[in-house]
């Protein structure tokens, strides 16, 4: 078979709700070479994935749009993969479905399933999609019938010829800096087993990862560009809202003073002076019910990224009241906090306001509200006296989005295929809509092998 027969009779790869490229970039990252068909209907997804993905074939329009034998053309189908819209079934989004369409885009399976029959078909959505079921008259979901579209979705794919698996999958547990948790469902056909990937990451504690069998998860803090300057909250135009102050104050107390290891940042940006040590961390934006410190330390994945950009960086910037050394090297970070390196044990602290009657307030009552004329003074952590002064925060940035997702560094986000610059609210959105590349690399790595190794061996052009 010369190299040209090769081509056109290989398997092809096919990925339905393609978006901004993460499905795509992690199948290429297992198989060496590009997808050969995406599919989306937003021109901006579609833009965003070309001048990532030049060499797909892309079809900008409704997945039903598409006639699976005309843009297949007559090849085989190896892989299918489709991530149709989850917002319509996800518990983040808070309202009613409101779309039967968007709910039932998941059938598009059952129409290739069908018709080019593939190999292998794999769908990855939210974890409250295997509660897909009929909808009451108010368009709410009826809880007496939860699952039953999803066991008759499973059902209709089974009755086409194909064994049926689902999972939830952690992106962190693959190699991502995100806990992004999603459902995936494998269905294949020829006759071979279903195989679940092997997590390569764990917990630092866990004694897989003690031992060297697996990688500790990748930190928030490996995303974070710590160059970028950090504005500080009392010394901005307009000054931040209340409920964000007390936000802030509450994730200082939580994240920084009552916590026994708090992480501590490379001293960089126009804010910090050598001497500095800066403890970070990222509050959030999302609303949800708690206890009103709602963020994160940076010593663990970032939480799920969605397509509003909801996590702002937060420092504090301490200085000793005695003494100068502080224990380690302040031109770099300190990614583990260990009991052979700095460590900074139970923290006994008191604040101190610079305004207003009162003099203070013990760390057993929530954090008093930070204006922008205040400052608080921390005067112990771990034996050492301190005073915070400054509280710097910022959004993060869409490229540091993108990194929370595992994307390469290299893969364009600011422009489309044409040059068009994309606002940065535009690949925020895509960023979150998308999929951490790592778990469709995994996933084709452990089924499909032999797409794996193909193209390299049968042409020597595939790209890794």
């Amino acid at each position: 078979m010369n190299q040209l027969d090769f081509w056109d009779t290989r398997e092809i790869i096919v990925d339905s709700f393609a978006g901004g490229g993460g499905v795509s970039t992690g199948i290429e990252a297992a198989t060496g070479r590009p997808v050969d068909i995406a599919i989306n209907h937003d021109p901006a997804a579609i833009a965003m994935h070309k001048v990532n993905h030049p060499h797909t074939e892309h079809y900008c329009e409704s997945v039903w749009e598409v006639d699976p034998r005309k843009a297949t053309r007559g090849r085989p189908v190896g892989l299918f993969w489709l991530s149709p819209d989850c917002k319509h079934f996800s518990k983040a989004k808070g309202g009613k479905p409101v779309s039967k369409d968007i709910r039932g885009l998941a059938w598009i399976a059952l129409r290739w399933a069908a018709t080019v029959k593939p190999r292998v078909i794999m769908l990855e959505n939210v974890e409250e999609f295997k509660d897909w079921g009929p909808l009451l008259e108010n368009g709410m979901p009826d809880p007496n019938q939860k699952g039953r579209t999803f066991q008759t979705f499973v059902n209709a794919l089974k009755r086409q010829g194909y064994q049926v698996e689902y999972r939830e999958l952690k992106a962190c547990d693959y190699g991502a800096p995100t806990k992004r948790k999603r459902f995936v469902l494998i269905a294949r056909c020829d006759g071979r087993p279903i195989i679940w990937p092997e997590p390569t990451h764990g917990d630092p504690e866990r004694p897989e990862v003690k031992s060297g069998k697996l990688k500790p998860l990748r930190m928030t803090a490996e995303i974070i560009d710590w160059a970028m300057p950090v504005k500080s909250i009392f010394e901005r135009d307009r000054p931040l809202a209340e409920n964000t102050m007390i936000r802030l104050a509450r994730g200082i107390q939580r994240f920084v003073i009552d916590n026994p290891r708090p992480f501590i940042a490379p001293l960089t940006g126009p804010i910090n002076n050598h001497g500095h040590l800066v403890s970070a961390f990222l509050t959030q934006y999302h609303s949800y019910a708690g206890d009103g410190a709602r963020g994160q330390t940076l010593d663990r994945p970032i939480l799920t990224l969605d397509t509003a950009n909801r996590y702002a960086l937060v420092t504090s910037h301490l200085i000793k009241f005695r003494g100068t050394n502080i224990g380690q090297p302040m031109d770099q970070p300190l990614q583990t906090i260990t009991a052979g390196g700095l460590h900074f044990g139970e923290v006994r602290a008191f604040l101190i306001k610079y305004y207003g009657a009162d003099v203070g307030q013990n760390l057993d009552t929530p954090l008093h509200t930070i204006t922008t004329k205040g400052r608080f003074a921390l005067v112990t952590v771990a034996g050492q006296d301190y005073q915070i002064v400054d509280i710097g925060m910022r959004m993060l940035e869409p490229r540091e989005l993108f990194d929370g997702q595992g994307f390469p560094v290299d893969y364009i986000i600011d422009r489309d295929a044409e040059g068009r610059q994309l606002p940065k609210a535009e690949q925020v959105k895509m960023c979150g809509n998308s999929v951490p590349p790592v778990l469709p690399k995994h996933l084709v790595w452990a089924n499909l092998p032999e797409l794996c190794r193909d193209l390299r061996v049968a042409s020597g052009q595939g790209r890794r």
